[in-house]
């Protein structure tokens, strides 16, 4: 038997661009087998995404699309509309991200299809949930969430994150409450609607932020890469670049103390408790920024963690990706080996990302009819 979770489950994936992609590529790493809907043509936004492209490829959309079959099917023609109905009904989940709306209208609408497959777990990613019209953009949701506010120099412009983590979050979200309506499933039969509006994601990451606000009157503020609540919690510019310094509590800013040489902060009032230091963060980085500036990052790391305080270079993305989990696999077209990062998490022994690649526009058209209709 294979030992992939998913095994067995069919997703019928109607998304297109990243959130939706991304968590049906990892459900399909989780042995699901995916079936990815496709027009004619041009197929996914993203396959002319770029540069960059590999052989005719863009890169972003070999990035969340490995593991999946596509079909090109025609949702304008009636024909094709009604084969997409059946092989929703042949599936366990339909995942899409249609204007809020749209799926209605072609035929493919949740109520719809849940009627008709009471097991059914249909799972709508949107900007703002399933009845609300607006579109949903990366930025866009970043931008009203009130992340940027918090990122960014403090006397400069607010900064979105780099990442696509509206996108992103969308996509995990999804993922989440899909295994959890399929968990559900199994012990009551019953599939659902789960609805995965991208700004609630956003919204939810505030955590601490928000109950500072919610609960003590407390209005967050950027202060770039420093924290909050504790510190020395932050980026420090050292003698070739720069060192993020975690000392989350004050057993390890005593270690700290003693191993730069300066006891004395340690007894100091002023510092002697993470509160105290919050409240004179300038006053400590001001004592702390010229000695960051006498060591190397590698040096620090060799310095400071033995004794357990947590530290790290900022690494460019290149330096990253030489430790991270890469998987390869074929060329959609026959080009030369793809490598994407793996499955962010273990399950037992099962492997890190579906055993396929990401598919050619239209590959498994035939073969997808004749498996599951």
């Amino acid at each position: 038997m294979s030992n992939r979770p998913l095994d067995g489950i069919r997703v019928l994936d109607f998304t297109r661009v990243l959130a939706g992609p991304y968590c049906t590529m990892s459900l399909a790493d989780m042995g699901a087998d995916v079936v990815k809907i496709e027009r004619p043509g041009k197929g996914d936004d993203t396959r002319a995404f770029g540069p960059p492209f590999v052989e005719g490829q863009s890169t972003y959309f070999l990035a969340v699309n490995r593991g999946k079959r596509s079909v090109v099917l025609d949702l304008k023609d009636a024909e094709d509309r009604e084969t997409a109905r059946q092989l929703a009904l042949s599936a366990d989940v339909v995942v899409e991200n249609f204007r809020p709306g749209v799926a209605g209208r072609l035929g493919l609408g949740a109520e719809a299809l849940c009627a008709e497959k009471p097991s059914l777990i249909y799972c709508s990613i949107s900007g703002f949930g399933r009845h609300d019209p607006r579109p949903g953009y990366d930025l866009l949701i970043q931008g009203l969430s009130g992340i940027p506010s918090l990122t960014g120099p403090p006397d400069g412009e607010p900064f979105k994150c780099a990442a696509s983590i509206a996108d992103l979050v969308s996509g995990q979200n999804a993922i989440q409450a899909i295994l959890a309506a399929l968990f559900r499933r199994e012990r009551t039969g019953q599939g659902g609607i789960v609805d995965v509006p991208m700004l609630d994601g956003q919204v939810a990451l505030l955590a601490y932020h928000a109950t500072a606000w919610l609960n003590a009157d407390k209005a967050p503020q950027r202060i770039g890469n420093a924290h909050p609540s504790i510190h020395p919690f932050r980026t420090y510019a050292v003698r070739d670049g720069y060192l993020n310094l975690c000392i989350g509590h004050d057993g390890m800013w005593a270690s700290f103390c003693d191993l730069v040489d300066c006891p004395e902060w340690k007894i100091d009032e002023r510092f002697d408790t993470v509160a105290n230091r919050v409240r004179h963060r300038a006053l400590v980085d001001d004592l702390l920024s010229p000695v960051m500036k006498t060591r190397d990052a590698e040096e620090w790391v060799a310095l400071l963690s033995p004794a357990g305080i947590p530290c790290g270079p900022i690494q460019s993305v290149p330096e990253a990706l030489e430790s991270a989990n890469i998987v390869t696999h074929p060329h959609p077209t026959g080009g030369p080996q793809i490598r994407s990062v793996a499955l962010p998490y273990q399950i037992g022994e099962a492997p890190r990302a579906a055993d396929r690649g990401a598919p050619a526009l239209g590959a498994h058209t035939k073969e997808v009819l004749a498996e599951w209709l």
